[in-house]
């Protein structure tokens, strides 16, 4: 079915897609946005098959927070960025673009090449405080979300729930 079949309001709803700027591995970070002024994701345990990890860093400030899924701190986090921020920041530069996540967190990165080590050691330079885990629960909850549409099977009818807006004809 080509774009002939459709409505002009069927071709102009949707949302654009970005394709990554490289592919990555959906294992150790499966969810990375750049939203709410934070990067924010969720990070797979190395250790528990069981735990994730949701992790920030605000843009500007480099503020972090690290929890676990059930809100517990992260305990690699004490003082500094632990390994899921890492984590965290190498795969959203693959997922977006060094450039894009550079411009959206504030930092200044120099180099040739520049790629996710050189935006994390920038941000680890100015030694950031750590921020407030209150965010967690909405970044899990919107990871959740994501995994939902997932075992959706295909089709092309639209969700209840992505229909924001009411049809053109209703009456408030």
């Amino acid at each position: 079915m080509g774009d002939g079949a459709l409505s002009v309001w069927e071709r102009s709803s949707t949302t654009r897609v970005v394709p990554p700027a490289r592919p990555r591995k959906l294992a150790k970070v499966p969810f990375a946005e750049l939203a709410d002024g934070r990067l924010q994701g969720v990070v797979s345990s190395g250790s528990d098959i069981g735990r994730v990890y949701v992790s920030s860093v605000e843009a500007g400030t480099y503020a972090f927070a690290c929890s676990t899924n059930n809100n517990r701190p992260c305990g690699g986090a004490r003082g500094g960025f632990c390994n899921h921020i890492r984590a965290l920041v190498d795969e959203s530069v693959l997922q977006y673009g060094v450039e894009r996540v550079a411009r959206y967190l504030k930092v200044e990165v120099t180099g040739e090449d520049p790629d996710g080590h050189t935006v994390f050691s920038a941000m680890f330079d100015t030694r950031p405080a750590q921020g407030d885990r209150a965010a967690a629960a909405q970044v899990f909850s919107r990871f959740l979300r994501h995994l939902a549409y997932l075992e959706l099977a295909p089709a092309t009818a639209a969700l209840p729930e992505m229909q924001w807006f009411p049809t053109t004809r209703a009456v408030a």
